[in-house]
């Protein structure tokens, strides 16, 4: 199969959410236009993916919905599943291990850094925090090729730069700071207060309206 869109990678991972939702309410098909309803997408998008992971249907009630998560789950998971480390284990580096952990089966956070000697030697959101001297060892040890990146805005691209210089291939950056990274590593970046701010101007648009 060819390397699929992002995008596309992205709404194959909230249909999963969703179908395993389902699933678990005893819900065993699903139609496009159900589906499109539970995104705020049209049906013709929902097929439109479908389609690009080789999944099709004959059926008159829709999509199987146990077939069409394992289907997502060979186009997004790795056989033997990818180790993740959360780096800077604030509220926010916290929260976000506490969340995630026991959600994916091939997806794990094995490991949590700091540089705070009071929170490192510690178990901390289920997760045992290192402290960032041991943070090349461990990436080794661990496995860990993914960094999910939850520190000061100031330390970002520094530790940044050491993740990729320890092997990670993939970072999810939660911090104000905008990275450059080579071309071998992937990149996601979620700012939070540029995404508030873009609900607040849809929300003053919808009041001038009004």
């Amino acid at each position: 199969m060819n390397k699929l869109p992002e995008k596309t990678i992205g709404r194959l991972s909230e249909y999963r959410r969703t179908l395993l939702n389902c699933l678990a309410k005893g819900k065993t098909h699903i139609y496009s236009h159900e589906l499109a309803s539970l995104h705020n997408i049209t049906p013709v998008q929902v097929r439109r993916d479908i389609m690009l992971i080789g999944y099709s249907t004959t059926l008159k009630k829709g999509y199987d919905v146990k077939a069409l998560i394992d289907v997502i789950g060979d186009i997004i998971d790795t056989e033997d599943g990818l180790n993740a480390a959360v780096i800077g284990i604030g509220n926010l580096g916290k929260a976000i291990t506490a969340y995630f952990n026991g959600k994916r089966s091939k997806l794990r956070i094995v490991a949590t850094f700091d540089v705070n000697p009071d929170k490192t030697n510690r178990v901390i959101s289920g997760v045992k925090c290192y402290a960032m001297a041991d943070f090349e060892k461990m990436v080794k040890d661990l496995d860990i090729s993914i960094g999910i990146l939850t520190v000061p805005p100031e330390e970002a691209a520094q530790v940044t730069e050491r993740l990729i210089m320890s092997g990670i291939k993939g970072i999810l950056n939660y911090t104000s700071t905008s990275l450059n990274v080579s071309p071998n590593v992937y990149l996601e970046e979620y700012d939070m207060i540029t995404s508030i701010e873009k609900v607040a101007y849809f929300v003053k648009q919808q009041n001038k309206e009004s």
